[in-house]
């Protein structure tokens, strides 16, 4: 039952932006969401959290945190379509476990860990999937690190691929560390890995039953960076051309990392597949809340499925109201 709305809908607060360089795209994702939440059975609540890290009402009214938590107390369901630190890394999950709120998508830990590349990486080492050759380097370690050949440099934690850097001269990497380190003061210098990027849509439900969409495929050269991914020149194609092995192997692998970190809701789990397939995907990052306009990758994958886009969001809100 609806804690204020009479009629029986269901009153759901929609979060975006956040503190963070993925602002805009979180505005997105949320803009999305309120909109495509079908309004005979959703009263939406939207809040946005603005660059400088600060609560408004969707008239632009300053909340400050206890006023925000206040508005989401009033609503049955909090949907915080937040990329990026400050949100997709657990830390409203995290409110809303402590305020007694039922909270789409990932539990605060599983966001957190997820949010930490360095980490995935070690939590997919240890489920038996493959992870790129790699270092983290702070400012002060930056200086001593020797180059080896062609590396990717991205930030620890950033997302939308940005301050990301496909490196392949030596005389460039001073350059390519430098932009990682504005967006985190931990970064990862990886190997290239040579293969085709695949992304895997997994959805979990309350009665822990997945759906692993058809995957899509990332198609073209060198690093899909922010431009890229937002300036609507992206290649992507869902379902992408895979032999059953691949696509199994993908399967497998998305599964294997979805259950590790302890995910819940939708996760949009990446990774290269190699020419050889020897030892299966190469993981990329996980994204416990992806992003969420109709156009996004996870929602181009679930529509693949069958589940068209008000449908996977009444499937995500009612799911977080069954796990409470």
């Amino acid at each position: 039952m609806s804690r204020l709305v009479a009629d029986g809908r269901i009153r759901v607060a929609v979060v975006g932006g956040g503190a963070n360089s993925e602002h805009e795209v979180s505005l997105a994702s949320a803009a999305a969401v309120a909109a495509a939440l079908p309004a005979a059975a959703f009263d939406v609540v939207s809040l946005t959290i603005t660059r400088g890290g600060g609560w408004q009402d969707a008239g632009g009214k300053p909340l400050g945190v206890f006023g925000a938590i206040a508005v989401m107390s009033s609503c049955d369901v909090v949907f915080p379509a937040v990329h990026g630190v400050g949100g997709e890394d657990g830390t409203i999950a995290a409110v809303c476990a402590f305020a007694g709120l039922p909270c789409v998508g990932s539990p605060a830990a599983a966001g957190a860990t997820a949010m930490d590349k360095h980490l995935t990486k070690l939590v997919a080492a240890a489920a038996g999937i493959r992870v790129a050759a790699g270092e983290v380097l702070t400012a002060e370690q930056a200086g001593d690190h020797a180059w080896r050949g062609p590396v990717v440099v991205k930030p620890v934690t950033a997302g939308s691929s940005q301050g990301v850097s496909l490196v392949d001269h030596p005389d460039r990497l001073e350059r390519a560390l430098k932009e990682a380190f504005a967006h985190d003061d931990r970064v990862l210098v990886e190997d290239v890995v040579d293969g085709r990027e695949v992304d895997v849509a997994v959805l979990g439900s309350a009665d822990g039953t997945r759906l692993v969409a058809p995957p899509l495929e990332i198609v073209g050269p060198g690093i899909f960076d922010y431009d890229t991914k937002y300036g609507g020149t992206a290649d992507l194609r869902v379902p992408a051309d895979l032999t059953e092995d691949e696509r199994r192997s993908l399967e497998d692998a998305a599964l294997r990392m979805y259950d590790a970190l302890g995910c819940r809701g939708l996760a949009r789990i990446d990774f290269f597949l190699t020419p050889d397939g020897s030892g299966g995907p190469v993981l990329l990052e996980v994204n416990t809340m992806p992003g969420l306009t109709e156009h996004s990758q996870a929602p181009r994958m679930l529509a693949a499925a069958g589940i068209a886009y008000p449908e996977l969001l009444d499937r995500m809100v009612r799911d977080a109201l069954r796990t409470g």
